[in-house]
Parts: C-alpha cells; sequence; structure tokens
C-alpha cells in the first residue's frame, strides 16, 4: 500500500472496481459513422474514488480503499495527492480497468462503455478483502462514515459489503451502501444506515416495476419496515430528481436546470452530498437541498468534481422541494 497523505479521515470510501474514465465530448455524435471529437480527457473514477473525489471537494476529510493496478495508478495517485484524500488503496500486478463515456454535449446524451475489473483467484479476493479490513480498522479511531459504492469485482461473493458494514458497525461507524443486485440484498442483511438505490435498482430488489413516484416512496417504506437499521433510503429517478424517505417523512427533490456538460458521476456526486450532510447533521429537506446541489453542481463539470463551496450553497438555496 502507499499512503498520499498522512490525515485523519472521517469519511473512507471503498472502491472495489475503481476505473479511469476515459470521456470524450462529441457533439451531434452518430452511431457507425466517423465522429470528430472536441476534446478529451482522462480522469480517476468508479464510483468509490468518485464519491471522495466530491467529498474531498467539499472540504471532508476522506480516504479511499480498494483495488489499483500498478502499471496505471498514477491517474489515481495524482487526483489522491492534488485532493489531499488518504490512498489506502491495494496494490495489484497489471492494469486498473479504462471505461470509455462518449459525451454528445448538443443531445445532453452520455454512451457509457464499462470494462470489467481485475479477476482473482479465491485466495486473491480474501487476501485483498482481508488488507481492506486491516484498513478500516487502522483508521476506526477518526472514522465516522463508511461508503461502499459500485459493483463488485467479477467473481468477488456477493455478502463482501456485508462483510465490510459488520466490521464498520462493530467500531460504531455508520455506513452509506449504493449497490445493486445480490450485493445490494446481501448489504441490507448486515443492515447499513443509508442506501441510494435508483429506481430501477430498488424494484429488481423487491420484485417489482416502480412507475410512480408513490409506488416508489411505499416500496422504501416497505424496505425500511422490513430493515430495523436503515435510517433513510434516497431513490434517484433521473429527469423526474430524487426522494428522500425516512420512516416520517418523504422529501422530493427536483433537479435543478442546469446546463449539464457531463452526467458522469452525477450519482456519486449526490451519495458524496449525502454523507456531507450526516457529518453537517442536516435534516431530511436540507439534506436533500445539498445532495440535489453536489449532484447538479458535478453535471456542470466533466469529471467527478464539484465547483466551490460558494457555488454549491446557491444551488442548495435553489432546489425545490415537495413534502410527499
Amino acid at each position: 500500500m502507499k499512503l498520499s497523505a498522512k490525515r485523519s479521515p472521517s469519511v473512507l470510501c471503498v472502491a472495489l472496481n475503481p476505473a479511469i474514465d476515459q470521456t470524450i465530448e462529441v457533439a451531434g455524435m452518430r452511431v457507425g459513422e466517423v465522429n470528430r471529437a472536441q476534446r478529451a480527457q482522462q480522469d480517476a473514477g468508479g464510483k468509490g474514488v468518485n464519491v471522495a473525489s466530491c467529498l474531498a471537494d467539499h472540504g471532508v476529510e476522506v480516504a479511499v480503499t480498494g483495488l489499483l493496478g500498478r502499471a496505471n495508478a498514477g491517474l489515481f495517485e495524482a487526483l489522491f495527492t492534488t485532493k489531499q484524500i488518504s490512498n489506502e488503496c491495494v496494490y495489484l500486478d497489471g492494469l486498473t480497468r479504462i471505461n470509455t463515456k462518449l459525451v454528445d454535449p448538443q443531445k445532453g446524451e452520455t454512451t457509457d462503455i464499462n470494462l470489467p475489473g481485475p479477476q482473482l483467484s479465491a485466495a486473491g479476493m480474501a487476501d485483498c478483502l482481508r488488507d481492506i479490513l486491516a484498513v478500516v480498522e487502522r483508521n476506526a479511531a477518526s472514522l465516522s462514515w463508511l461508503v461502499l459504492s459500485g459493483s463488485l469485482p467479477p467473481g468477488w461473493p456477493a455478502d463482501t459489503y456485508a462483510t465490510l458494514i459488520q466490521q464498520a458497525h462493530a467500531y460504531g461507524m455508520r455506513v452509506m451502501v449504493d449497490t445493486s443486485g445480490p450485493a445490494l440484498g446481501a448489504a441490507l442483511l448486515a443492515g447499513p444506515d443509508i442506501i441510494k438505490p435508483n429506481r430501477d435498482e430498488l424494484g429488481a430488489h423487491l420484485g417489482r416495476r416502480l412507475v410512480t413516484q408513490e409506488e416508489t416512496a411505499a416500496a422504501a417504506r416497505e424496505l425500511l419496515d422490513a430493515q430495523p437499521m436503515l435510517s433513510l433510503i434516497v431513490v434517484s429517478m433521473g429527469h423526474e430528481g430524487a426522494l428522500f424517505i425516512t420512516r416520517e417523512a418523504v422529501v422530493h427533490a427536483h433537479p435543478l436546470p442546469v446546463k449539464p456538460l457531463s452526467s458522469v458521476g452525477a450519482g456519486d456526486a449526490m451519495v458524496a452530498g449525502i454523507v456531507a450532510a450526516q457529518l453537517e447533521a442536516l435534516n431530511l429537506p436540507d439534506c436533500a437541498r445539498l445532495a440535489t446541489a453536489f449532484a447538479a453542481g458535478k453535471l456542470e463539470r466533466l469529471g467527478a468534481h464539484l465547483p466551490d463551496a460558494r457555488r454549491v450553497r446557491e444551488l442548495a438555496l435553489q432546489v425545490q422541494l415537495d413534502n410527499k
């Protein structure tokens, strides 16, 4: 492992499946034809890294642990150094995966081409998980939140996140989970504090299609009733915004009318905003405003980066809320 900064993080983001996001901007992209790109950039990404990047932009002391390929770790190390993110990653031989994002600013669309993560033997996975659990233990004295984001790498046990949740709770941390499928189902059995599925992911977990906001809110309430450790479910709904659901209230946050430069990392920015709101002990409406402002602020930029704190606060004040 390599450490980029000696700090005491309050949040640890787990990035088991990080990626280098290669973003290519193509105005009026035409499938099956030759297209000319306006610009391109590469960013250290993957959901856990994106969350940490946005939290660091907001001034939160944050660390990242996960799996990095030694052969192309430089972009990640540069990001961690620039943003003073503590690097607690486990290094593997080979490359970290590269994902391509084709951004069409004319249409406001992003096309993702994502590669799978590293494939390890059962013994290799067990060794990596043991190293990550050691990171949690080593930083336990300062950590308030553990954030588990993204899909698991190929072949990893579905209960990987559940194992991390159990350890985090043993040290008194709270846990935020943003994943789907079997990993979400197993994580819920371990009792995370907050989850942020999108509407399709929530419906898939419950085995039914959710169409209306009322159906979505009722489904989240059903999950809250079944999972006593859960205190908040945030359901993202694309152009409809997001629902913030507790046992006492449901708040609908409308999306802000910003001109999107890239949607890459917008959901991760919302996760970061939710965690930042918990650190600031904000009430539910103000949590919804801040999380929505994080997502909107990121939409204005390429890569998982936020504008300055003043702009984020301005955006938060503009968020329209409804009580459901």
